[in-house]
């Protein structure tokens, strides 16, 4: 008998911060274990980091729900993908207007066990 790999995902969808700021971070927890990602998260500085462990957690979670062995999930995937944009001006000299873009990220995050 064949036993597939599940695999469990949590998203954050447009959060208010830039990819590219989350990028640095989400790099450092690709194929990780998940406690050891957590750790890591844990004393790295930046305002996504909360955002991104908050993910974790809960993909964790899932993988818990349905009975996963927890002691080896993995950080299978965690990508950032770029969201819509707010568009805003900031008022410059002599009456002219120049464009500010407020990004936000679509942050997943995939978990798996270890064969």
């Amino acid at each position: 008998m064949v036993e597939t790999m599940r695999v469990w995902t949590a998203k954050h969808r447009f959060a208010r911060v830039s990819p590219r700021k989350v990028r640095l971070v989400i790099g450092l927890i690709r194929g990780r274990a998940c406690g050891e990602a957590l750790e890591q998260l844990r004393f790295t500085p930046g305002r996504s980091v909360r955002m991104i462990r908050d993910v974790l957690k809960s993909a964790m979670v899932n993988a818990d729900e349905a009975e996963a062995d927890m002691s080896r999930l993995y950080v299978h995937e965690a990508r950032v993908d770029g969201g819509p944009y707010y568009r805003r001006w900031r008022p410059k000299d002599r009456g002219r207007a120049h464009p500010i873009a407020k990004r936000t990220s679509h942050i997943v995050v995939t978990v798996k066990e270890r064969p």
